[in-house]
């Protein structure tokens, strides 16, 4: 499949956009950002996307340098994709532009998150004010991607892989866990979710989180 015509224009902007401005490239980027991923596992992040698409696209995008193939030795012997140290520096970006979009009139609540988009969500609606003096580390095991949320005085790390301790243990469904820090659903609610630790605690941790005020029409 062949790209988009190029803009024809010197704005570095106008570059940006004919290397990332492909429809699903983005969302290929966030999905990488916690780590490399077999091209069946991003597939299974972005249910929307064909095998076809997904290929152009990862073609497209190591061609940039952005996305780098890489050979796991045995006993995994197989091909992940990874971002390159310039296509790592898109996160940033990505975090500030959700943050743009979440306040939209027409941004809809409840639609499919993967583990990647929600673990970014919380680092991008992290209000740091709300965990002063707060020291948490909660493991989040969502769609078989594990990270640890270290809160340590109105800080937050994300990373992945797992904790040996943890406070809180979320498990399950990443849609759900989403339902529960930003629609109000009670954790009990929530199908597919398991908490593991005490309900207060998961209680004050869906506190830090805040999604802006939307835009208002007009």
């Amino acid at each position: 499949m062949a790209r988009k015509k190029p803009y024809d224009d010197g704005c570095a902007t106008a570059h940006a956009m004919e290397i990332i401005g492909e429809r699903w490239a983005l969302l290929i980027v966030r999905e990488l950002v916690p780590g490399p991923l077999r091209f069946s596992d991003i597939k299974a992040a972005l249910p929307g996307i064909s095998s076809n698409i997904l290929t152009t696209r990862l073609t497209d995008l190591e061609q940039d340098h952005i996305v780098a193939r890489r050979s796991l030795p045995h006993p995994a012997a197989t091909t992940v994709y990874a971002l390159t140290d310039w296509g790592a520096e898109l996160k940033p970006l990505i975090m500030q532009l959700g943050r743009w979009a979440v306040r939209s009139p027409q941004m809809a609540g409840g639609k499919p998150m993967s583990a990647a988009s929600v673990g970014m969500s919380f680092e991008t609606m992290f209000n740091p004010s709300r965990a002063r003096g707060v020291d948490m580390v909660v493991q989040l095991d969502l769609g078989g991607r594990p990270q640890v949320l270290r809160i340590a005085d109105g800080a937050l790390d994300v990373t992945a892989g797992r904790a040996d301790v943890a406070h809180l243990r979320l498990s399950g469904d990443a849609t759900a866990l989403a339902s529960v820090v930003y629609g109000g659903v009670a954790a009990d609610a929530a199908e597919g979710l398991s908490v593991t630790g005490d309900p207060a605690l998961l209680a004050r941790f869906v506190t830090f989180f805040e999604l802006p005020t939307p835009v208002q029409p007009g």
